[in-house]
């Protein structure tokens, strides 16, 4: 008897900080794909998007965030790779990791659909599921690609943005309710964002 491959979801992103819309979008993609496993995936390098925190800072603010739910674990494998984070070594290195699951890649519904224009397209097909999410009611046209499996999944709580979050706390602004609690007190406690205020969204 065959053993069931495991179904592994991976969540990137910048986390700079990590906020509730990222976590209950992993939670309802957990569901509905009925996935084992959500694996968030801190960027190292994003070279086109500014990061205001170390990737240390953004890798600990998303272990403190999602400690509290067993199917969530958080992986160092782009922070620890050099040179610019790309979806393709993210998950090249995730399937020889995990070569017994599935992977299912999730990501803003934005995001995906300029997924054409991501570095060795071709060769991201295979490796996984493309998971493109939206606010409820909001839909996008997404790229129609033949090898391609991507589906689209409708979520709430995705008004909430890091740039806002960072924007308040650079303010002084409360940002409890937004972010996990054990992170609005990382975020105190090592004085992140203090008078850095930006407009770019993730």
């Amino acid at each position: 008897m065959t053993a069931r491959r495991l179904r592994i979801g991976v969540m990137g992103g910048t986390f700079d900080p990590i906020h509730h819309g990222h976590l209950v979008a992993a939670s309802e993609a957990a569901v509905a794909l009925e996935l084992d496993e959500v694996v968030f995936v801190p960027t190292g390098n994003p070279g086109n998007k500014k990061v205001i925190s170390s990737s240390e800072h953004r890798y600990l603010m998303t272990v403190i965030a999602t400690a509290a739910n067993p199917r969530f674990t958080v992986s160092r494998v782009d922070i620890d790779r050099p040179g610019v984070t790309y979806t393709i070594d993210t998950l090249t290195e995730l399937s020889k990791l995990r070569p017994d699951s599935d992977l299912f890649f999730i990501s803003g519904a934005d995001a995906i659909a300029q997924i054409l224009a991501w570095k060795e397209v071709d060769r991201i097909w295979p490796l996984a599921h493309f998971v493109a999410v939206t606010r409820p009611g909001h839909q996008l046209q997404l790229p129609q690609v033949k090898e391609a499996r991507i589906s689209q999944l409708e979520v709430p709580a995705l008004a909430i943005s890091s740039t806002d979050v960072r924007n308040r706390a650079a303010v002084g602004k409360p940002i409890w309710y937004l972010v996990p609690d054990g992170v609005v007190q990382y975020i105190a406690k090592h004085k992140l964002y203090r008078g850095h205020g930006d407009s770019v969204h993730n």
